[in-house]
């Protein structure tokens, strides 16, 4: 093996010493590269995270059973991928011989991937899990433009966020983990984590940006299968940097595989790479103990041991029955968990990631919220933990209708729910941490440490809410109504983006259908008035509540603050609306802002009174508002009189609500027998502005 090792030692040499020939050339072609390995010594690659080459064996091992680990080898010279006169993009082919070991036959790490990437320690920040170690919590979405990373992944855990077909397919990934194109493995009979040999052999044709992915078994006779398994097109010249390193990257999340490369063949330059000789690789280990079969009894002793082992299991089941309910991290399931319930995390997980839950950063009405890292180490993932409280009277329903809806939700406006876990009662979700906490405490919270904010970073946030709620209402397969829109639902992340969150009370119909909601809940001053005497919460609600929101953030003040002289509630909205019927609406704003675009302060407080609007006929829909606040239709020209005659309190018309609105009094008296007055002919015709 020593002697093998040195002869692919100087045929690795020769074309990296071409290769830097070529480079100092000006523009003249790059001479091909070319190496084959079978079996690899530790100079064929550099290696990272927790990948190692088998002393005296040449097996190269990407990952261990080992959770939350990653591993990268890569050839440790930089490629050129693109023609340096032309800048087209240049054939290449190669050809491995991989193993994917489960920890467990029913709990695998989630892959393996050939990969072209722009460093030879992979990726920069690279996590593992779901991510493979080739991308991060930021550069995943897909939009196609900062990675430099093209990969062929083969994928054993089925991740709904990256649109996966199932825990066993191939697939071609471009800047993103959402695949360009996939196929299941099982349509030609490969289960990739069986433990048995794979061989993968890419082609790519720079002529015609096609690259091909063809897989099989690994046997000594088996043929190379005559039609690929993937094929689509790839224009590496947009797609990966001046100097590509190429290599493997594997990585566990929750489970564990063991992942290796046996052999490997490339040649970039036009042609296909040379075969590997099945029978000089490298042997596998044995597998983990949870693959080995049963021993099967002799035939003699069976009917004894049976008996034997019946009462060993009878008594073992008793048992274990009466330690698992004492155990510290015993947790539950049901069956709904199945259909709705995102990726599970164990209890003792959490645990970890949250020392034990000590680092408290915020808390609510339905739990306190934990700051964690998972997993708990360096290069974990920070990350938000909100235990909900066992006095809430709903805690159950809320967590179920908040895993239901937000499991399934993506928009880069939502807090994105990771998963969740259920223990003694007791029940965990698992958000993406954000830095900045909430707006309510940017706008309100005590000590004054922090600068106030600007109204540029103000004007950025509700256009990002707006944009969320639109989702919610028009852009999802059902109508989402959130029912609890306020500034202390709305996490801002480390660029100040505003993300809307808290979705226990969101009730979710279908398009074209009414709401069935029948409860009167949600939090005092951003309730709409029909509410109170329906029960029924509508888009139309949602968009009254964020018309307190608008004017909660631009006056910093919050809609109910305190009670007037009378008794009544002194609402925001009836205190901005008097001073524009007195022609001062600007006198409203924030004090703290300082100077800012008038006209867009103007148009805010404006808008935010028009979704306030006491009649649901009046107030725009949530794509009418993002066309206002992003310049594409104007505000209308509703006069302030439209919007509550003299005396009439908008905030005066509550009569009752359900056990969770129990912080003021379930009765307030209207301050004026005459009601809010309808939307006038000219409001409508306003209206009609928008939409057109």
């Amino acid at each position: 093996m020593a002697a093998a090792a040195a002869v692919t030692a100087v045929r690795v040499l020769v074309p990296v010493l071409l290769l830097a020939l070529a480079r100092g050339g000006g523009s003249a072609p790059a001479a091909p590269v070319q190496f084959t390995f079978t079996g690899f010594a530790r100079e064929n690659v550099t290696t990272s995270g927790a990948a190692a080459v088998a002393t005296g064996g040449g097996l190269l091992q990407l990952t261990n059973a080992t959770n939350w680990v990653f591993g990268h080898a890569f050839y440790p010279a930089p490629l050129r991928f693109k023609d340096p006169a032309t800048g087209a993009p240049i054939s290449f082919s190669t050809t491995f011989v991989a193993a994917i070991l489960p920890r467990y036959p029913d709990a695998h790490g989630h892959g393996l991937a050939f990969a072209l990437a722009p460093s030879a320690a992979g990726p920069a920040q690279a996590v593992a899990g779901k991510y493979l170690g080739l991308f991060n919590t930021s550069d995943n979405v897909g939009n196609g433009t900062t990675s430099e990373v093209v990969a062929v992944e083969l994928d054993t855990a089925m991740d709904v966020e990256f649109d996966d077909i199932n825990n066993n397919h191939v697939g071609v990934d471009v800047h993103s983990l959402r695949s360009v194109a996939s196929k299941s493995a099982g349509s030609v009979d490969v289960a990739l984590a069986s433990g048995k040999l794979l061989q993968v052999w890419i082609e790519y044709d720079g002529a015609t940006t096609r690259l091909e992915v063809t897989v099989s078994a690994a046997a000594v006779g088996v043929p190379r299968p005559p039609v690929p398994l993937v094929s689509c097109k790839v224009n590496l010249s947009s797609a990966v940097a001046d100097q590509t390193y190429v290599g493997f990257s594997a990585a566990n999340g929750a489970a564990s595989s063991s992942h290796y490369v046996l052999g490997w063949s490339f040649l970039l330059g036009g042609g296909r790479a040379p075969d590997l000789d099945l029978s000089k690789l490298p042997r596998l280990p044995p597998p983990p103990s949870g693959h080995k079969k049963a021993t099967e009894l002799p035939l003699l002793l069976s009917l004894i041991l049976l008996a034997v082992v019946v009462l060993l299991v009878a008594s073992a089941a008793v048992t274990l029955c009466v330690v698992w309910r004492r155990r510290r991290f015993a947790e539950e399931q049901e069956d709904w968990e199945v259909e709705y319930g995102p990726h599970r995390i164990s209890y003792r997980d959490l645990h970890a990631a949250t020392r034990g839950f000590r680092d408290v950063i915020g808390g609510g009405g339905f739990g306190v919220v934990y700051r964690g890292m998972l997993p708990p180490q360096p290069g974990g993932v920070e990350v938000a933990v909100k235990k909900v409280s066992q006095d809430s009277r709903q805690g159950l329903r809320e967590f179920v209708s908040e895993i239901a809806s937000l499991s399934r939700l993506r928009h880069r406006n939502l807090v994105q729910l990771l998963g969740y876990c259920r223990r003694r009662g007791e029940l965990l979700l698992v958000y993406d941490y954000m830095v900045n906490g909430s707006l309510d405490k940017r706008l309100f919270g005590a000590g004054g440490n922090e600068p106030a904010l600007s109204w540029e970073q103000r004007a950025k946030i509700v256009r990002d809410v707006a944009a969320g709620l639109l989702y919610l209402h028009e852009g999802w397969e059902q109508v989402v109504v959130h029912r609890d829109i306020k500034s202390a639902n709305v996490l801002l992340d480390g660029d100040m983006n505003g993300k809307l969150s808290d979705f226990g009370l969101a009730r979710l119909y279908d398009h074209g259908s009414d709401s069935r909601t029948t409860h009167v809940i949600g939090t005092l001053g951003y309730l709409a008035p029909e509410m109170i005497k329906t029960g029924k919460a509508t888009p139309s609600s949602d968009v009254f509540a964020f018309g307190a929101f608008l004017l909660e953030v631009a006056c910093g003040r919050r809609p109910m603050e305190s009670l007037g002289n009378n008794g009544d509630p002194a609402g925001l909205v009836d205190s901005v609306l008097d001073r524009w019927k007195a022609g001062r609406i600007k006198d409203a704003r924030d004090p703290r802002i300082g100077k800012c675009d008038e006209d867009d302060l103007e148009l805010v407080l404006k808008l935010g009174l028009l979704c306030s609007h006491p009649d649901p006929r009046c107030r725009p829909n949530m794509r009418e508002v993002v066309q206002i606040l992003e310049g594409a239709a104007p505000v209308p020209e509703t006069p302030p009189e439209d919007l509550g005659g003299a005396g009439v309190r908008i905030f005066g018309c509550y009569e009752s609500f359900d056990e969770f609105v129990n912080v003021f009094p379930a009765t307030f008296e209207i301050t004026a027998a005459t009601p809010p007055p309808p939307c006038s002919p000219s409001s409508a015709e306003h209206h009609q502005l928008i939409s057109g």
